[in-house]
């Protein structure tokens, strides 16, 4: 069994998102609501199929347009059996930082639920590692787990996430031909810090890159992963398999 930790496959995203969990048979998709607007959809998505659980929250890019009510329709659905995590949340600054003070608040209230309810955090963050860094060390409770969700920062950055309790969520980046310190990462660091992602439908792995993404291929990351670290694809299979499943408290 695999488990594709991160991906969105609302109706935006896809014209048949049936056929698209269909794919994924026998496997597992965490769903990740970023905007207001596909929390609703995710939860009715997580109702309907056994193997779909969900994570809701604010992306960075909503900071200066989400309202209060939004935080309340999340904090709402914490309880819900199928929703195992509060993301993606965190901090964007590839276009700049003119709603960063927003984009703090907004992260921070965010933390301040999960640590409230007890619920994993998915981050995003781009462009402002050091602060992300900052606010998760100052404002996670250490029982509150989280994942780097798409990790492309620095291995000694990684190795501090660690510390704090982190695994790195890994996806289809790690197959691309130049990419060169995520390769690195992975071959450094212990399988046990990792879990499988596609961010579907963006960032499709070799040999489809530049198609549409789906959580089924998070297979050829499994692959990736099994290649540069010498083992079988059913051991990375095994140990990402349980290492998501300890992050985000599911007992199957």
């Amino acid at each position: 069994m695999l488990i594709d930790t991160h991906c969105h496959i609302d109706s935006e995203s896809y014209e048949n998102p049936e056929e698209v969990i269909k794919n994924m048979k026998n496997n597992i998709i965490v769903a990740s609501a970023a905007s207001p607007s596909s929390i609703n959809e995710v939860i009715a998505l997580t109702s309907k199929y056994e193997n779909v659980y969900g994570t809701i929250g604010i992306h960075p890019e909503f900071a200066s347009t989400y309202t209060e009510n939004d935080l309340a329709m999340i904090e709402s659905y914490l309880d819900h059996p199928k929703i195992i995590g509060i993301g993606e949340i965190g901090l964007d600054y590839h276009y700049g930082k003119d709603d960063s003070q927003l984009q703090k608040e907004l992260f921070i209230k965010q933390i301040e639920l999960a640590n409230k309810y007890n619920k994993t955090i998915v981050i995003h963050t781009r462009d402002a590692a050091l602060e992300t860094y900052n606010i998760i060390k100052d404002y996670k409770n250490d029982s509150t787990k989280l994942i780097l969700h798409c990790y492309s920062g620095s291995l000694e950055m990684a190795k501090d996430y660690i510390k704090l309790g982190a695994k790195l969520g890994i996806g289809g980046v790690l197959t691309f031909k130049n990419e060169k310190k995520l390769k690195e990462i992975v071959k450094e660091l212990d399988l046990s810090n990792f879990v499988l992602e596609t961010d579907s439908p963006y960032l499709t792995p070799e040999p489809y890159r530049g198609k549409k993404n789906e959580p089924m291929n998070v297979k050829f990351v499994a692959a990736k992963i099994a290649e540069i670290k010498g083992i079988t694809i059913e051991k990375v299979a095994e140990i990402t398999t349980q290492n998501s499943l300890f992050q985000f408290d599911l007992k199957l």
